[in-house]
């Protein structure tokens, strides 16, 4: 499997357990604190995964950086949370951010599946 498609499923179960986070009430309710370290495992395990292709920076980044921001639209649209001109700004900042790394970086550059690790370095030893 691809490793886009594994830190896709990363960021989706780590923004689902931090979802759950809330609803756990400080881990006072057994059910959504079941739920955050069930979300949390798959997390990390489709973190590792993608971690054998690409550069734990980038997808660390990559990772960090779209839950900011999925996790912030689940406040707004699901918890009624508001935010202010200031966490907006910001947030569409962490997104550019991704989004310059996800499409013009080379350092991302894998060969999908080829078990092959991507390197800032690869292009020099060619």
């Amino acid at each position: 499997m691809n490793a886009w498609i594994f830190l896709s499923i990363a960021i989706v179960a780590e923004v689902i357990g931090t979802s759950f986070l809330k609803l756990s009430d400080g881990f006072t309710r057994i059910g959504p604190s079941l739920a955050v370290v069930a979300c949390y495992i798959v997390a990390f395990y489709m973190l590792a995964l993608t971690l054998k292709t690409l550069p734990v920076g980038v997808a660390y980044a990559i990772w960090a950086g779209a839950g900011v921001a999925l996790i912030t639209l689940v406040g707004v649209f699901a918890f009624k949370q508001t935010l202010d001109p200031a966490a907006i700004l910001g947030i569409a900042m962490i997104v550019g951010g991704v989004l310059v790394i996800h499409l013009f970086s080379t350092t991302v550059a894998a060969v999908p599946d080829s078990g092959k690790r991507a390197s800032i370095h690869d292009e020099r030893q060619g």
